[in-house]
C-alpha cells in the first residue's frame, strides 16, 4: 500500500501546457491565482499528493512551489500547508450587495444602513455552541441507515420529538405518522396546494392582509384565492359560507399577518365549523405561535379538529431561516397524499439536520433559546412604542401582544412619502399595503416594523432612524 498517503490529499484541477514540466505547473498555478479561481487563503494539495494526481516528480512540485512562495504567489507555514498568498488575491472586486426591497417605489435611495423589515429573527443570536452540542450528539448516534433516502415524510426522531412539543407549547393534537417534514413553509403550501387540486378543489381562501407569494404559489398549483373581508376583529371567517367552489382557507389565526392580533373564539369555531359542514380544510400557518408577551398563549386552531386543519409550523422565526426545516401536522386523509407528493419531487430533507433539531428538541435547548429570545424582543417592542409615543403621538402602535414585528398607523395618505423618507436615510422597512390582496380596497395607511430583526449592535441606530421617517 505504498500509495496510501495519495488519498489524504486535495483535489486540485490544473491545465498545464507545454513539455516543460515545472514551468507548466507554475504558469498554470498563477494563472489560477491571477483568474480569481484559487482565492487567496486556500489550501493546496501537499506536494507529495499533487504530484501523483500529476504523474510527475514530488520534487519538481516541490520545486514549483517553493518558486512561488519566493515570489508572493504562495505562502508555506510548518503544519498549515502551502496555501494561496493574501496579496495575491485578484485584484477585481464584486459589485457591492444591492438593500433588499422596502417597498419604496420610484426614486433613489440611499445604501442600506438598517433593516427594519419583518419576517426574519435576529440571525446573530442564533444558538451556535448549543446547535453544534446537538448536532454532534445527533451524528454520533445516528444510525447509518441515516445517511440514505428514507421516508419522505421525514426522520422518525424528528417527527416523535415535534409531536412532543407541539401537543405540550401549541395545544396541537399530532401524531408522528401524521406529520410531514419540509423545507421551509413555502415548501409545505406547495405540497399541500398540489394535493388540494388533485382532490378537486378549485379555490383556497385568503385573508385580506398577507404574503403575496403564497398567493402566488396557490395560484400556480390552478387554485383560485377570494379574499376574505378584515375588521377590527380580524378575518371576517362568516364570508366563507359564500364562496361556492371554495375547499380550503389559509389563515394565521394566532397573530394574523401582518397586522397582528388572535382571531376571536367565536370567529375560531366559526372557520372550524364551515370545514366540517362543507368538508374543506382550515390551512393554519402558526408562524410565530411561541412568542406570545401581554397575553396568555394563543392555541392552535389545530386543537379544535384535528381531521380538518392542516398545522404548519416552522423554525425559521424561532432559529434562522437558513436552516429549511418547517413541518405539517395533517388530516390522516391528507398523510399519506401529502407524503406522496413531497416525495414525487423531494424524497427526503437534510438527515443530519433533522436529527440535530430532534436533539435540540429533547435536551431543552429549544425551551432555553425561545425563553431567552422571548425576553429580548419584548425589551425591543417596549422600547419601540416608548420611543414611537414620545416622538410621534400621534401614530398608534398595534399588533404587539405577540410576534416579531408591530404596525405603525400613519396619517391617511402619507405612508408612501414616509417610505421614501425612509429609503433616502438607508432604512428598510414595509408598508402595510404592500401587504394587500390586490382585490381589497386600501383602508389603512402604515408600517410594518420587524422589530427582531436587527441584531443587538444595530438595534438603537435603527429605532433613531425609524423615528427620524415619522409624521
Amino acid at each position: 500500500m505504498a500509495n496510501d498517503w495519495a488519498t489524504f490529499g486535495s483535489d486540485l484541477h490544473l491545465e498545464l501546457r507545454g513539455t516543460r514540466l515545472r514551468a507548466g505547473l507554475m504558469d498554470a498555478l498563477r494563472e489560477a491565482v491571477r483568474s480569481g479561481r484559487l482565492e487567496a487563503g486556500t489550501r493546496l494539495p501537499s506536494s507529495r499528493s499533487l504530484a501523483v494526481d500529476l504523474g510527475m516528480a514530488r520534487n519538481t512540485v516541490a520545486d514549483a512551489y517553493a518558486e512561488l512562495v519566493a515570489e508572493g504567489w504562495l505562502t508555506a507555514r510548518q503544519g498549515s500547508g502551502t496555501r494561496v498568498a493574501r496579496r495575491a488575491a485578484p485584484r477585481t472586486s464584486a459589485p457591492a450587495p444591492q438593500p433588499p426591497p422596502s417597498g419604496t417605489g420610484r426614486g433613489r435611495s440611499a445604501a442600506l444602513v438598517h433593516n427594519l423589515q419583518s419576517g426574519t429573527p435576529d440571525l446573530a443570536s442564533f444558538p451556535r455552541a448549543d446547535w453544534l452540542k446537538a448536532y454532534r450528539r445527533a451524528l454520533t448516534d445516528a444510525p447509518n441507515e441515516a445517511f440514505g433516502y428514507g421516508d419522505p415524510r421525514g426522520r422518525p426522531e424528528l417527527r416523535t420529538a415535534l409531536a412532543e412539543y407541539l401537543a405540550r407549547a401549541r395545544g396541537v393534537h399530532a401524531r408522528p405518522e401524521r406529520i410531514v417534514i419540509c423545507s421551509g413553509f413555502v415548501h409545505g403550501l406547495m405540497l399541500i396546494g398540489e394535493v388540494l387540486r388533485a382532490r378537486g378543489v378549485r379555490d383556497v381562501a385568503v385573508e385580506s392582509y398577507g404574503l403575496w407569494l403564497h398567493d402566488d404559489l396557490l395560484r400556480r398549483a390552478g387554485l383560485g384565492t377570494p379574499a376574505l373581508g378584515f375588521d377590527e376583529r380580524g378575518t371576517r371567517t362568516e364570508e366563507l359560507a359564500g364562496l361556492d367552489g371554495c375547499g380550503a382557507v389559509l389563515m394565521t389565526a394566532a397573530h394574523q399577518y401582518p397586522l397582528g392580533g388572535a382571531l376571536p373564539p367565536d370567529r375560531r369555531a366559526a372557520v372550524v365549523d364551515w370545514a366540517r359542514a362543507s368538508g374543506g380544510f382550515v390551512l393554519e400557518d402558526d408562524y410565530d405561535g411561541e412568542f406570545r408577551y401581554d397575553r396568555q398563549p394563543v392555541g392552535a386552531l389545530q386543537g379544535l379538529d384535528p381531521d380538518r386543519v392542516v398545522y404548519l409550523g416552522t423554525a425559521s422565526k424561532a432559529l434562522a431561516p437558513g436552516l429549511r426545516l418547517a413541518w405539517m401536522v395533517l388530516p390522516q386523509e391528507l398523510a399519506q397524499e401529502a407524503a406522496a407528493a413531497k416525495g414525487a419531487v423531494d424524497w427526503t430533507s437534510s438527515a443530519p439536520d433533522q436529527l440535530a433539531f430532534a436533539e435540540f428538541l429533547r435536551s431543552g435547548a429549544y425551551d432555553r433559546h425561545v425563553r431567552a429570545m422571548r425576553l429580548r424582543y419584548r425589551r425591543r417592542r417596549d422600547q419601540l412604542v416608548e420611543a414611537v409615543v414620545a416622538h410621534s403621538p400621534e401614530t398608534r402602535v398595534s399588533g404587539i401582544a405577540a410576534g416579531l414585528h408591530a404596525v405603525l398607523t400613519l396619517p391617511p395618505g402619507t405612508e408612501q412619502a414616509t417610505l421614501r423618507a425612509a429609503a433616502w436615510r438607508g432604512l428598510a422597512v414595509q408598508g402595510v399595503n404592500r401587504f394587500r390582496r390586490p382585490t381589497v380596497p386600501p383602508t389603512l395607511d402604515g408600517l410594518v416594523v420587524g422589530y427582531a430583526t436587527p441584531p443587538d449592535s444595530g438595534w438603537q441606530g435603527a429605532l433613531r432612524a425609524l423615528c427620524g421617517v415619522l409624521p
